[in-house]
């Protein structure tokens, strides 16, 4: 898993005019057993990208942070890093290229990154978890605490995860597909790093947003009543 994460390290998207164009961006390696899938999430200036088989289920890694783009290179200031314990990364550096509308890495173009179809809706971006609602006042967790729960949407993909910016501590992640469509927000599991058996499993929630608030109501993977408040990260 080492060498795989070292490689993912460098997966990067293609350039748009000088800059990366935001969106999801998809990688396949068929095993002898099953599929691995390489997912990267990226805007402007954020990124996040994870190793998950699927066919058995299994979660493999994750890193996110905010990233810069200098000419053909990338360097990121990770805020997580689920193999953190074990290569002690909190930044790293990679050039990469593309051909024929794939990304490619390090000229390696076994493994290339197609990027996915756009699915424009109005959850997506980058949202960090506020508190538990109703909203009546309570003390409300922002950016500027190092423990963060940050939920990524966008082009009909969602991913969790939560962490410690300070301490490299990684608690958790899942991720897979989403649609949020007249009040109702869909989640199909694709990946989760605390049990693969709930890959497949299809959750619904009513939500709402208000301003730079999303109101998350329904109940959560053990089948408890929840209502979440997350915010916008700008």
């Amino acid at each position: 898993m080492k060498k795989i994460y070292t490689a993912l390290l460098l997966a990067l998207p293609l350039l748009m005019f000088g800059q990366i164009a935001p969106g999801v961006y998809k990688a396949t390696e068929i095993l002898e057993n099953g599929k691995r899938n390489y997912l990267l999430l990226i805007t402007e200036s954020y990124l996040v990208h994870s190793v998950y088989d699927s066919n058995p289920a299994k979660f493999g890694s994750t890193l996110g942070g905010f990233y810069t783009v200098e000419e053909d290179s990338l360097k990121a200031a990770l805020e997580f890093n689920s193999e953190f314990e074990k290569n002690g990364a909190r930044e790293f550096r990679a050039t990469f290229g593309f051909q024929s509308g794939q990304l490619i890495l390090n000229e390696d173009a076994s493994r290339p990154y197609i990027r996915q179809p756009e699915v424009n809706q109005p959850l997506d971006g980058l949202w960090l978890f506020a508190t538990r609602g109703p909203d009546t006042g309570q003390e409300r967790r922002g950016d500027n605490v190092p423990r963060k729960t940050l939920k990524f949407l966008t082009n009909g993909h969602f991913q969790w995860i939560a962490y410690n910016v300070k301490t490299m501590d990684f608690r958790g992640t899942g991720g897979g597909k989403y649609a949020a469509l007249d009040g109702v927000y869909t989640e199909v599991i694709e990946f989760f790093s605390r049990d693969d058996s709930r890959v497949g499993a299809e959750l619904s929630f009513e939500f709402e947003r208000k301003g730079d608030d999303w109101h998350h109501k329904g109940k959560n993977s053990k089948g408890e009543p929840m209502y979440e408040i997350w915010s916008v990260r700008k």
